[in-house]
């Protein structure tokens, strides 16, 4: 059996995936009446209405039943990732985290806050290119899964791998993470290229240098090149940057239009921002965007102050 913790978009359609392909699995959420609603009427119509619930999917309020789990996958944001493990006795099995960030409080990913709650828990990480939607209708999707004993890494990608979601595995959890979490600052600025009307070329650019950015923290942090430029960074840049689907995207775009952003949406990319932002500094880093994309969230620069400061920066060779 798969457990997993979290009944929001991803950790439903991580359940569904998997149990559509005969796997036993046990979706948990913390909430009595909403694990309720979910088991009577078969499907989550609170995030994913139109995805019914595979038979071998049970949905349930009490962590005990995640007793016997071989895997548990953890999908709750990431500033509530602690706070989520720290109640609960899980079970002695891997502990794959399935969300995207740096902790605030911390500056850590999602495996060190596994790792700081749950001494000596083996811990992975599934992140990548996906949305919740397309994985529960059985689009095809490719994520990475990064867990540092390959041995275990490549148990879990048998366990976890289905006839539509494709993983491909690496040791390196640290570029994975690192990739998960900064696209989605670089998501930021780009829905905020586009909401300022700014043009498909100025985005194009932006996504560039971003990537450049994400690439000198990556090296700050000893993450691999190739993992950057993989699922987990590269590609999940390319979809986050570009789909309205995305959270950070659409965040980004009611900055660039001075709209107000609904503050009920979760959108990782900002706390990450303002983490990254200060780990640059005391690391060294030029990171321009990171830079920009904290004080826009802030209010200490405006859009129109923004541009101007990035496009007077003294030239240089890429």
């Amino acid at each position: 059996m798969i457990g997993i913790m979290g009944a929001g978009a991803f950790g439903t359609a991580l359940g569904i995936a998997l149990a559509k392909a005969g796997t036993p699995v046990t979706l948990w959420t913390r909430s009595e009446i909403h694990a309720e609603d979910m088991g009577k009427l078969r499907r989550n119509r609170a995030y994913l209405p139109d995805a019914p619930f595979p038979e071998p999917l049970s949905v349930t309020s009490d962590i005990d039943a995640l007793a016997d789990s071989k895997v548990v996958l953890v999908a709750v944001p990431l500033q509530h990732l602690r706070s989520a493990l720290i109640p609960h006795d899980l079970p002695d099995a891997p502990i794959v985290a399935c969300c995207k960030g740096i902790e605030l409080s911390s500056g850590l990913g999602p495996t060190g806050v596994v790792e700081e709650v749950l001494p000596g828990a083996i811990t992975a990480i599934l992140t990548g290119p996906s949305f919740a939607a397309d994985i529960a209708i059985g689009r095809p999707t490719a994520l990475t899964l990064a867990c540092r004993d390959a041995t275990i890494g490549k148990a879990l990608q048998d366990r976890l791998t289905t006839p539509t979601l494709r993983l491909y595995r690496t040791t390196d959890t640290i570029g994975a993470e690192l990739g998960g979490a900064l696209k989605n600052v670089i998501a930021i600025a780009c829905g905020t290229v586009i909401g300022a009307g700014l043009g498909d070329s100025a985005r194009a650019a932006t996504m560039t240098r971003g990537f450049a950015e994400m690439q000198r923290i990556g090296a700050s942090f000893g993450a691999h090149t190739d993992t950057l430029a993989g699922l987990s960074g590269l590609g999940d840049l390319a979809l986050t940057c570009t789909s309205d689907l995305s959270r950070n995207y659409r965040l980004g775009l009611s900055l660039g239009r001075s709209e107000v952003f609904d503050p009920t949406i979760t959108v990782e990319g900002a706390a990450t921002a303002g983490a990254m932002f200060e780990i640059g500094k005391a690391r060294g880093l030029d990171l321009p965007i990171t830079e920009t994309v904290t004080r826009l969230l802030d209010g200490s620069t405006t859009v129109v102050d923004a541009i101007e400061t990035l496009m007077t920066r003294p030239l240089k060779e890429e």
